[in-house]
């Protein structure tokens, strides 16, 4: 009996050494009170299997999210866990709007009802340029307007939202090579150029903040060559990792191979690289992306995962 009892204290102790473990190793990967820092909402692809949420990352400042980056699948449960609050957003900014990049937006748009937000939420992302496709203001009235998927959401657009701020969409050109930067505030500042990914209207973002940099790529193929120009400097460049260098065919006309990524990294002098958007065509070929980035940047090389936050 005796033995029996100890062994059960002994269990109940392991138990709880595991629960505390597991508890600071979840409070690790949140950021810290003070900085700029990163944090990665969803760093998975389309795949329904590839157990990450999609394309969606959070730009923080002292403990306050203060731009959201695309809003994929997923993404706005990795936003309830990250403690963020939605009034402290000065802005929402689109790569692109395929679904894996935006179909959580409705998600944050009424789950921001009763929250204490007054100010007007701006949503940045491209136009339609040349394309069939819908630009940002048309994206945002199919989804949310009057006539849209979700029309109980259409007063959000209006100054007599029941959700208490009103939704501003606004477009940034997704053709030509000039950068557009018409945002800011006190410590922050928005630019976007327009980017390659097959004929989809796609555009790259660099987040200047209290004096720190990210450039976030989106999905690009880098057939424009203006990426490194566009991130030079960079304190973080976020790249989407869809494809392993062996791709051919269809898949290199929409994203850059791993060895580019290396050759632009180098080129802007980034501080350190993020692979995002990782699919299950590169998960099991990390040390092979690894070996191709540093034949050309030898900087520090991070593959995201779901909800991992990082300082700059």
């Amino acid at each position: 009996m005796m033995h029996t009892h100890i062994r059960t204290i002994l269990c109940r102790l392991a138990c709880f050494t595991l629960v505390v473990i597991c508890s600071t190793a979840y409070t690790n990967e949140q950021c810290g009170d003070k900085g700029v820092w990163i944090q990665i909402l969803g760093a998975g692809g389309e795949e329904l299997n590839d157990n990450q949420a999609s394309s969606s990352y959070l730009v923080w400042l002292n403990n306050e999210a203060r731009v959201l980056i695309d809003t994929g699948p997923g993404s706005s449960v990795g936003f309830d866990k990250s403690g963020a609050n939605f009034e402290s957003l000065d802005a929402i900014v689109y790569t692109q709007l395929r679904a894996d990049h935006s179909s959580d937006l409705p998600a944050y748009i009424l789950g921001s009802y009763g929250l204490s937000r007054s100010e007007p939420l701006t949503i940045f992302g491209p136009d339609k340029g040349q394309t069939n496709y819908p630009g940002t203001i048309e994206f945002i009235q199919r989804l949310i307007g009057p006539n849209g998927a979700y029309p109980k959401l259409a007063d959000s657009l209006t100054y007599k939202s029941m959700s208490g701020y009103k939704i501003r969409p606004r477009e940034v050109p997704s053709t030509g090579s000039r950068v557009w930067s018409r945002f800011g505030t006190e410590n922050l500042r928005l630019s976007s150029i327009p980017v390659g990914h097959s004929d989809f209207p796609t555009v790259a973002w660099r987040v200047d903040i209290d004096g720190f940099s990210i450039v976030f790529t989106g999905d690009f193929n880098n057939q424009k060559n203006q990426i490194a120009k566009f991130a030079k400097n960079t304190d973080a460049l976020v790249v989407t990792h869809a494809i392993p260098e062996v791709s051919r065919g269809t898949l290199r006309n929409s994203y850059v191979l791993p060895s580019q990524i290396g050759r632009i990294a180098k080129q802007a002098n980034a501080r350190m690289v993020v692979l995002g958007h990782r699919t299950n065509r590169t998960k099991g070929r990390e040390s092979q992306s690894r070996s191709s980035i540093e034949g050309h940047y030898t900087d520090d090389i991070i593959f995201a995962d779901d909800l991992e936050c990082w300082g700059l």
